[in-house]
């Protein structure tokens, strides 16, 4: 198998990520996370939320809803401009993007294919109870609208002023043809945004910086830096409204993939926003009196598809001393599942497991234990590593002569005994 199959397999395994609907067959792009991937995707988007909006005296987030008024995605041109090319395979019919064909169809190898032809990747629905009066919406195709939507009620009811930027958590749905590698293309999937709010005279500035910052985001996220690079979009590619753009990309085993995009999108948003609603969405700077559209470096990224570059970057199978192999995801411990796993190295033993359970329950109030008594410490073990528990902190016959615990690192398998006092500061 190659990598994304062995973490696909891993997924499956270990309560990481699971196939939507598969007890009906499943269906294509939708997934659901399991017991561990849920733990492990709440610890990654509370790292960016803490990384870009807690440290950041500038920056104020919102939770905007998946539906809006119809008129949002005309006026940001999504209704006739947001679609894909699709071909159809003469033989098989099934059907797929260009790019997704290398001559030949993936699923039966014919070389035969219809003409591209484009299709629009909103998802629509219907708002109403009344036949007749219900209103077409769509389920939005970026999750980025609602902050525009949002900005002047932000500026009038908080203390911010430009440059500041709003962000957001939420999910976001395309109608792609052709979904796959896991969660990296998928129908359904949450999107971290961040809109900065930039007189026009900064906006190289303030691109420049996030740029850099968006890096520095990854480069603290990922064990392997270099497998990181900036990819500057064609002059010819960028939006009308773009004077620049960049991905950045993770080296993924299909690739360089993108992992986000930070875009030069001007006053087009606000512009557009202000023309279709009638809204006045200029600024008013407090010290000078000035009035303009602010324009805006966008910061969009997919949390799904950096779970899933995470799982890429973490996943290692490693040969031991006694010839067996282990099966280890060196995940960032901050974004791992469990901060640690406590061991009662024994099920029988009253005083083991009391001893045990007190230690869980004083480090549950600061961080996610996992309690694991079965089998022998040494499948435990293995079960730990793979769903990626930094530490490991078993209790045993010692413990109650002297208070003092073994923690196992993940990461290098070393052992060492410290005071029941100190642990919360051994695994910090």
């Amino acid at each position: 198998m190659n990598l994304l199959d062995e973490v696909t397999a891993l997924c499956k395994r270990r309560g990481i990520i699971y196939p939507n609907s598969e007890i009906y067959g499943g269906i294509g792009g939708f997934y659901d996370y399991g017991p561990v991937g849920v733990e492990m995707k709440n610890n990654l988007k509370r790292y960016w939320w803490k990384y870009m909006v807690d440290k950041r005296e500038n920056v104020v987030g919102i939770d905007g809803t998946i539906i809006t008024h119809p008129k949002v995605w005309e006026a940001s041109g999504h209704v006739k401009n947001f679609g894909d090319e699709v071909v159809e395979c003469k033989n098989c019919h099934q059907r797929f993007r260009p790019e997704d064909i290398d001559g030949k169809c993936p699923k039966c190898g014919h070389k035969e294919f219809t003409s591209p032809r484009s299709y629009n990747l909103l998802f629509s629905t219907e708002v109403g109870v009344i036949e007749d009066a219900k209103m077409k919406a769509y389920l939005r195709g970026e999750a980025c609208q609602t902050i525009y939507l949002d900005f002047k009620n932000v500026v009038d009811s908080t203390r911010q002023q430009i440059p500041f930027s709003i962000a957001q958590i939420g999910k976001a749905f395309r109608n792609e043809i052709t979904p796959g590698k896991l969660t990296f293309r998928s129908r359904e999937f949450e999107q971290w945004d961040m809109q900065f709010f930039v007189h026009p005279n900064d906006m190289q500035k303030y691109f420049d910086y996030w740029k850099e910052e968006r890096m520095n985001f990854y480069k603290s996220l990922y064990r392997k830096p270099e497998n990181l690079r900036f990819h500057q979009h064609d002059k010819e590619h960028l939006a009308f409204y773009a004077k620049d753009a960049y991905d950045i990309e993770y080296n993924a085993p299909w690739g360089w993939a993108e992992n986000e995009g930070i875009h030069w999108r001007g006053d087009y948003d606000l512009t557009q926003h202000s023309k279709f609603s009638g809204a006045d969405l200029t600024y008013t700077d407090p010290a000078t009196g000035e009035k303009f559209i602010p324009n805006i470096v966008e910061t969009s990224g997919g949390v799904d598809r950096t779970f899933l570059m995470l799982l890429l970057d973490a996943y290692e199978v490693e040969a031991l001393d006694n010839g067996s192999q282990r099966t280890v995801l060196k995940v960032n411990k901050e974004i791992a599942a469990y901060r640690a796993a406590i061991f009662p190295l024994v099920n029988n033993k009253e005083d083991i497991v009391n001893k045990a359970r007190e230690i869980f329950d004083n480090l549950s109030d600061k961080y996610k234990i996992v309690w694991d008594s079965r089998g022998n410490i040494g499948k435990r073990y293995r079960y730990q590593d793979e769903i990626g528990t930094p530490y490991c902190i078993t209790v045993d016959y010692q413990t109650l002569e002297d208070d003092t615990v073994t923690i196992r690192d993940r990461d290098t398998m070393e052992q060492h005994r410290v005071k029941i006092a100190d642990i919360e500061k051994d695994i910090a």
